[in-house]
């Protein structure tokens, strides 16, 4: 197979939570031009249809889905038809997530949970749902998820510690994942983002430019487009003796 041919996801279905903007509709589009089908999910069903719809407008092959993640029955039946009317879910990324600020001594306990619920229970449930689907179908296949190098570093300007804790399980739920899964063909991979340019997260505004921007080596922000390429690479062949990794995609803020 000529080394282009590897990073095609033609005839597979892929699976994208929180994708309706931001990094997730990025990563919707990037799969989908690569080849795929693709699946996105938001918390409305408005939402998810309206992303998909600009997906097709594009040429590309998307259907959108309502979708809690923190709803493990939600997870199940979405996880379910998406197989049913795909053929099978053969990739999917784990992008849902959200990030509310606030020193440790000041949030309420409900952003603690609500944080841990979204951006680790989430995963877990959208994980263990597409793998007994790839299990039972014998086909294998591809999970990225959307960690951060909050993980290994404290967000700035603002406080966020349920966010960096819940960041850290996922790269290490995605190692765990990817030894015990490794049997069944599933490869679990992720993605540590730096910071990058949403509608979330706006760091091109001055406020944010000495603490997000500056330190980095690149001395800029990202955009959702550059972490396309990354996440289609851990979806395809052309990362097939990968697995257990955490790509480090954050303009070199990390090196220092």
């Amino acid at each position: 197979m000529a080394v282009l041919d590897t990073f095609s996801l033609a005839g597979r279905t892929a699976l994208v939570t929180g994708a309706s903007r931001g990094i997730g509709r990025g990563l919707a589009q990037a799969l989908g031009e690569a080849g795929a089908q693709v699946a996105l999910t938001a918390t409305t069903l408005e939402a998810a249809q309206a992303a998909a719809d600009e997906l097709r407008a594009l040429g590309l092959a998307a259907h959108g889905y309502e979708l809690d993640v923190t709803d493990r029955e939600q997870v199940d039946d979405v996880v379910a038809q998406v197989g049913r009317e795909g053929g099978g879910v053969d990739v999917l990324v784990n992008n849902a997530g959200i990030s509310i600020g606030g020193a440790a001594l000041e949030i309420e306990d409900d952003v603690w949970h609500r944080t841990l619920a979204t951006n680790l229970d989430g995963v877990w449930y959208c994980s263990r749902a597409v793998a007994r689907q790839m299990v039972t179908d014998g086909r294998g296949g591809a999970i990225v998820n959307v960690g951060s190098m909050s993980a290994q570093i404290v967000n700035r300007p603002r406080w966020q510690p349920a966010y960096l804790a819940s960041k850290a399980a996922v790269h290490q739920l995605t190692k765990g994942l990817a030894a015990e899964w490794a049997p069944h063909g599933i490869r679990v991979n992720a993605i540590a983002p730096g910071y990058i340019l949403t509608e979330a997260s706006p760091v091109d505004q001055p406020e944010y430019y000495d603490d997000c921007v500056a330190p980095a080596a690149m001395k800029r922000w990202g955009t959702p487009a550059e972490l396309g390429p990354v996440v289609v690479m851990l979806a395809s062949e052309a990362s097939s003796f990968m697995t257990g990794a955490v790509v480090t995609v954050d303009g070199g803020y990390t090196l220092f």
